[in-house]
């Protein structure tokens, strides 16, 4: 169960918003079990609209030229941050300590940024393609891992 944590991280160092968004839709489906924690806002319809929204918006973001670097400070805040947020909830479904999955949460947060970095430039150089091909797979990804990952409680 913790490294599902560590893995909802990962999902916010592709797309901060994103693990965050598919917690928060896990928690109010009742595929996490967040009633009686202290993360029980999550499951909150007024949660899953602004978490949802966000995303979207931060889908929509990631698409423009000005967009900074998810590795430069503000950016790997938010995925820490994030990451720690979503992990905290998973653990906590799963009846595990918030600070083991927030911990584990924001360091998946650390790998995914970076990870998902590399193998962004990495593919969009290898395959020759524009880098939107690749920035969309990647949200693929990132939504459908995060769904399999909250889904499977």
């Amino acid at each position: 169960m913790l490294f599902v944590a560590f893995l909802i991280g990962v999902v916010a160092g592709l797309r901060s918003l994103t693990a965050p968004a598919v917690v928060a839709w896990g928690a109010r489906l009742g595929w996490l079990q967040l009633e009686n924690t202290p993360l029980a806002f999550m499951g909150s319809a007024a949660s899953v609209i602004v978490f949802t929204l966000l995303a979207v918006a931060e889908l929509v973001a990631d698409q423009l030229p000005s967009t900074p670097a998810r590795t430069a400070p503000p950016g790997l805040i938010a995925r820490i941050v994030l990451g720690g947020l979503s992990g905290a909830c998973v653990a906590a479904a799963g009846n595990l300590s918030l600070a083991a999955g927030a911990c584990l949460g924001a360091a998946g947060g650390v790998a995914g940024a970076f990870g998902g970095y590399q193998a962004r430039t990495r593919l969009v150089r290898a395959l020759a393609v524009r880098d939107l091909v690749i920035a969309l797979l990647e949200d693929a990804v990132a939504i459908g891992a995060g769904l399999v990952l909250v889904s499977r409680f």
